[in-house]
């Protein structure tokens, strides 16, 4: 019986390995890059953009989406200037990067993408929720590149600086079940669930991660929802990313820097007098609205505005209010340099 039932878990293993194998290379024929793939010392990071004009605006993504979470904000944004978006190693289209994966890091992985794909600064940076570590670093570390700043429901660095006994249990238990999921992915059972979600069934494919993960399926879950909130159209191009080991391997190693993120984010100063618009969702607690305002006040020049409706995810909710952000900045940084 025992050497019957290791033969069986054997074929299981080898069946999910080769599933996986057919299913990333039919899904790398169906959905190949938007943009392009550039070189950044060792691994590629996919980029996307589109319109002309300057100052470029060039978007970070939150956690753990692509640039796809622009995709209703980035075509608008090029009808009045160049707009690229763009995937942080592992996540979207883009090759895992080096560890650690901290926001220092990924801030010089961003500036040599944009260096060697051409993109001309300066640059308006755009970020979404953890894509704000990267803008708001890059911005005080290379304060002659960056014009402009637009904050969408930031964290702060202060939410993993002093986490409390349940939050550094959360974060432990995310980063579990991202590893765990990564060798799920690799068996292919990621790609079966994000079928389950593809196919217009999030209820099964809900209690399958449940059952998978002993009930833990709230971090999971932050991931399956902004799905829902996607083009129909690009829903399999998601479901085919996150099947990916990548993604999960993404996942850990953002997860596992936070405290180190948080730090060198928490080290920056101000912004001088640049145009920078600090966006908060309509859901936000009152300590977080407390801090998205101190964040505005990093600017001569800030403003905080509360969206009327939606959550976290602003971009897809409210997907005007941060395109009239942006052109607000932009044009503000083109009336100064008319002056």
């Amino acid at each position: 019986m025992l050497i019957g039932l290791a033969v069986l878990v054997t074929l299981l293993v080898l069946a999910g390995l080769i599933f996986q194998a057919i299913g990333s290379a039919r899904d790398a024929r169906r959905f190949p890059p938007l943009g392009r793939l550039v070189d950044v010392g060792g691994h590629r990071l996919h980029i996307y953009c589109m319109g002309e004009g300057t100052p470029a605006v060039v978007m970070d993504s939150g956690f753990p989406a692509s640039s796809l979470s622009w995709t209703f904000v980035q075509p608008a944004v090029a009808r009045f200037t160049h707009a690229c978006s763009y995937d942080r190693a592992g996540l979207g289209w883009s090759d895992a990067g080096p560890k650690p994966r901290s926001s220092r890091q990924i801030v010089e992985e961003l500036r040599s993408l944009l260096l060697n794909a051409g993109v001309e600064g300066p640059f308006v940076l755009v970020g979404h929720s953890f894509g704000t570590f990267t803008v708001r670093l890059y911005a005080s570390t290379y304060p002659g590149d960056v014009v402009g700043l637009v904050l969408v429901d930031p964290i702060h660095p202060s939410e993993w600086l002093e986490m409390t006994e349940a939050g550094t249990r959360k974060l432990a238990g995310a980063i579990r079940l991202s590893r765990y999921g990564a060798l799920l992915a690799r068996l292919g059972v990621a790609r079966l669930i994000s079928a389950l979600v593809r196919l217009g069934t999030p209820g099964l494919a809900r209690t399958s991660v449940s059952l998978l993960t002993g009930g833990t399926i709230a971090e999971a879950e932050r991931m399956i929802a902004p799905l829902a909130k996607l083009p129909i159209q690009l829903r399999p191009i998601v479901a085919a990313l996150w099947s990916q080991p990548k993604f999960f391997d993404a996942i850990v190693g953002q997860a596992e820097s936070l405290p180190q993120s948080a730090a060198q984010v928490a080290a920056t100063g101000d912004y001088g007098d640049i145009p920078l618009v600090v966006l908060s969702a309509n859901s936000a607690s009152p300590s977080q609205m407390k801090e998205h305002e101190s964040l505005a006040h990093l600017s001569s020049r800030g403003k905080h505005v509360v969206a009327s409706k939606g959550g976290h995810w602003i971009q897809l909710d409210a997907p005007d209010l941060v395109i009239e952000s942006i052109r607000e900045v932009v044009e503000s940084v083109g009336r100064r340099s008319s002056q």
